[in-house]
């Protein structure tokens, strides 16, 4: 067998070892962050479910899940050991801000373009403007003592249509 033959068998065996050194060092990774679990950690288990660790044995792990709820699970089903900071934002909604408060977004964009004052004129100035969103009133226009004959016209013409034109239906012909 030449060296050609042979290459396409060894670049996958390669790959295979390649791809099982990979899992087992996640793995690997996995044990020892389940290992390294302090009671007071705020874990994750593998059902999405958050709770704070109460006691760690060998085999398993007593969760508190919340005031007199004590849930007894194994180790292999904590998914994630979480930092203090990310287990109180996921579960108490408290964010802990490590930047000062110049950097926080403002809710509206009236601080960023300046005083208070010209927001509030420019605000004013835009109520009393109409918008033109380019249609016209023809009512409007037009002369009042003109309108009962311009009803009539529009009636003439309505009435005056020939009936020979297809008439729309649902789509029910009732032919079979």
């Amino acid at each position: 067998m030449s060296l050609v033959t042979l290459l396409p068998f060894i670049v996958l065996i390669g790959a295979m070892f390649l791809m099982t050194r990979s899992a087992k060092k996640k793995q690997q990774q996995a044990a020892n962050m389940r290992n390294d679990m302090q009671p007071g950690s705020g874990v994750r288990t593998i059902g999405g479910m958050y709770a704070t660790v109460k006691e760690v044995n060998d085999d398993t792990v007593l969760l508190d899940a919340g005031p007199g709820v004590d849930l007894l699970f194994a180790k292999n089903a904590i998914g994630a050991v979480l930092t203090d900071d990310e287990y109180n934002r996921i579960v108490h909604g408290i964010e802990h801000d490590l930047k000062s408060d110049a950097d926080v977004v403002p809710d509206d964009a009236s601080s960023l373009t300046g005083t208070d004052e010209s927001a509030d004129e420019a605000a004013a100035a835009s109520d009393e403007k109409s918008v033109d969103l380019g249609k016209k009133d023809t009512a409007a226009e037009e002369p009042a003592d003109d309108a009962p004959a311009k009803a009539d016209a529009e009636t003439e013409a309505t009435e005056a249509k020939p009936d020979d034109e297809p008439k729309k239906t649902d789509g029910d012909t009732g032919a079979k």
